[in-house]
């Protein structure tokens, strides 16, 4: 027998059992919800193993679940082994504490928003990502603390021995004061940096440049579509969020017009509002865009659903109301008639194929006329000594003709309002 024997060092991934509760009142069908958080459970490294589903009116308020469900739930775990419990909505602090007591030790139980906080925590790479998701977790967190110490309130409710000093509730104090001077100190971060993100912002508009962002339902192949036009390496995985900072490259059209295309992060259903609170900063850039790409799997059968739950999130950040185009992504993966009934939506939608490069030059002429649209055509005498000028001209304008004078530049360009105020000194009469 060899006295040293090869061991697995890879951790062995958690068995959850996933719940969910047809209340009839969701646009979404139950099974395919379900769905959608097996794949969240897949993204967070953990390992599906059963399923249990309850018909309600209402959910019940002490175990969101009725009683006699929720015993099975709890015979179902242990039978499977279960190491999570999984809710498909989001459950109050005293229901996930007497969930927990109900499944024994060894189980936790947590719902549809707890696991989303955690995947972004795992894939947040930036400083302001990494506050918003930490901001998010502690405002989550805040109200749930009884129930974490529920073991120590319960020592000083029997009383005796050194129950009269109220441990219990003392640590819950502690902690509740920590955890709520953290967020005053993480608001107050996320305030430093969106004032930073707001300069940026506002030398982009002056310099006239016009913004695109990318927006859609996580998995939708926004960073894939990124790369495709931009011809860069942002990381693309097909994975549900699988990035979650914002990104932004420049592309110049074949006019000689350069842009900026943001990729955001993507949304999903049920989306936590504390979220969508701690994400505005990063949403911002959208509501500041000139355009909006609302990108769309192609091959999803709950596309219409994914496009209400996205738009639901741009009417939070009031980006409801800035100009968009509907991009259907992934159309290499439908066949001719499905492809055809797709064009022939009454919303008219881009078909493409980020992978593929289907569609691409059709998105970006549909870039092109939304850049152009509101342009104006105008000749100005810019001075050679305006140099950034025309550089700008030629960057952030169509050009039509241009001659050199002694003068300076002559230049007669399609220019936007912002670069025609720019010009305004030298614009000329022909």
């Amino acid at each position: 027998m060899h006295r040293l024997s090869p061991s697995l060092t890879a951790p062995t991934p958690e068995r959850v059992i996933l719940v969910g509760l047809d209340l009839g009142t969701s646009d979404w069908p139950l099974d395919e919800s379900l769905a959608e958080l097996g794949r969240l459970v897949e993204t967070d490294g953990a390992v599906v193993v059963g399923t249990l589903t309850q018909r309600l009116e209402k959910p019940v308020p002490r175990t969101f679940m009725g009683s006699g469900k929720a015993e099975e739930l709890a015979r179902l775990a242990r039978s499977l082994e279960a190491d999570v419990v999984v809710f498909d909505d989001e459950l109050t602090p005293s229901q996930q504490s007497n969930l927990e007591r109900l499944m024994g030790q060894g189980v936790k139980v947590i719902d549809r928003t707890a696991l989303i906080l955690d995947i972004f925590g795992q894939h947040a790479s930036t400083h302001e990502g990494r506050l918003q998701v930490q901001l998010a977790q502690l405002q989550y967190l805040l109200p749930r603390l009884r129930g974490m110490w529920s073991h120590l309130v319960g020592e000083q409710a029997r009383g005796g021995i050194g129950s009269r000093f109220g441990q219990g509730e003392s640590q819950l104090e502690v902690d509740r004061r920590l955890i709520r001077d953290r967020i005053s100190w993480l608001r107050k971060e996320l305030v430093k940096l969106e004032r930073r993100r707001q300069v940026q912002s506002k030398a982009r508009w002056d310099s006239g440049i016009f913004r695109v962002a990318l927006v859609g339902y996580t998995n939708a192949g926004k960073s894939t579509l990124l790369n495709s036009l931009s011809g860069s390496d942002v990381y693309a995985r097909d994975e549900l969020f699988a990035t979650l900072d914002p990104t932004t490259r420049a592309i110049q059209l074949a006019e000689g017009r350069k842009l900026t295309i943001t990729d955001t992060v993507g949304f999903i259903q049920k989306l936590p509002t504390t979220l969508v609170e701690s994400f505005k900063s990063t949403l911002a850039e959208v509501s500041a865009a000139d355009l909006i790409l609302e990108l769309v799997d192609a091959s999803d059968p709950n596309r219409d659903r994914q496009i209400d739950a996205v738009r639901s999130v741009l009417a939070e950040v009031g980006a409801k109301d800035i100009p968009s185009l509907l991009v259907f992504n992934k159309c290499d993966a439908l066949d001719a008639d499905a492809l055809r009934a797709l064009t022939e939506r009454a919303d008219r939608p881009l078909c493409v194929s980020a992978l593929t490069g289907q569609g691409i030059p059709g998105l970006l002429f549909g870039i092109s006329s939304a850049a152009s649209e509101g342009d104006s055509t105008l000749t100005a005498l810019i001075p050679y000594d305006r140099g950034m000028l025309i550089k700008l001209a030629h960057e952030r304008c169509q050009v039509i003709s241009e001659k050199y004078l002694q003068e300076g530049l002559q230049i007669t360009l399609s220019a936007s309002e912002r670069m025609a105020k720019a010009l305004g000194p030298y614009i000329c009469g022909t």
